[in-house]
């Protein structure tokens, strides 16, 4: 594995340089070279330089999983539909109720375009990288938070960031926990999918909720 510092260097770069410098305006097709560069590097470090494998692990404690998830699960959903319910009561559950088809698209491109890749750089590059960096356990998963909301930051809005920080700490510890990309990835698409379902895809760039009014 290469030198601490030139990982440390790699880390500022991919996981703050730029992400930042989305947030700023210039030609989009610069910063999706970049984006497309960036990615490039991070799978040829993943697969050649680590041990990673696009299979499902094996041994992996389904049950102990499925019931953690529930509860998060109907936690998040109670406080998310009170939210959208009072403050956004025309986007509640507006695009299943209103457009069934362009719903089932959203979840399947969300959960495979935008949910794996977010979980190949942000768990599974980010802790098979950088876990030497950090002297505890608990500030690997903090930074991981951070920088996972940081890649949010183009949205310029508050309270995406505060969901994705708060999603990167539950990401973070499955994780640690499992040691599986295949279960935080299913988290990650379950609470991604379920903020577009009850409402609040529109601040999360999701196409359709516009109609609703």
């Amino acid at each position: 594995m290469m030198s601490k510092s030139y990982r440390t260097f790699e880390f500022f770069l991919l996981f703050i340089v730029m992400p930042v410098s989305l947030a700023f305006p210039f030609d989009f097709r610069i910063k999706g070279l970049g984006i497309l560069g960036a990615f490039s590097y991070l799978l040829v470090i993943l697969f050649m330089k680590t041990d990673t494998r696009l299979r499902v692990q094996k041994g992996i404690d389904w049950k102990a999983f499925w019931q953690r998830i529930f509860v998060q699960f109907v936690i998040i959903a109670a406080v998310t539909t009170v939210f959208v319910w009072i403050l956004l009561p025309n986007a509640l559950f507006c695009v299943p109720r209103s457009n069934l088809q362009l719903f089932g698209i959203i979840l399947l491109v969300y959960t495979f375009l935008s949910v794996w890749p977010q979980e190949l750089i942000y768990r599974t590059f980010y802790f098979k990288r950088y876990q030497d960096l950090f002297p505890s356990k608990k500030l690997l998963i903090f930074v991981n938070a951070i920088v996972f909301s940081l890649a949010h930051i183009f949205f310029k809005n508050t309270l995406v960031l505060v969901l994705t920080f708060i999603g990167g700490l539950l990401f973070a510890y499955t994780f640690v926990k499992t040691k599986s990309t295949t279960l935080v990835s299913i988290e990650h698409a379950l609470y991604g999918n379920w903020l577009f379902t009850v409402g609040m895809g529109e601040m999360l760039a999701f196409p359709g909720q516009e109609a609703c009014g």
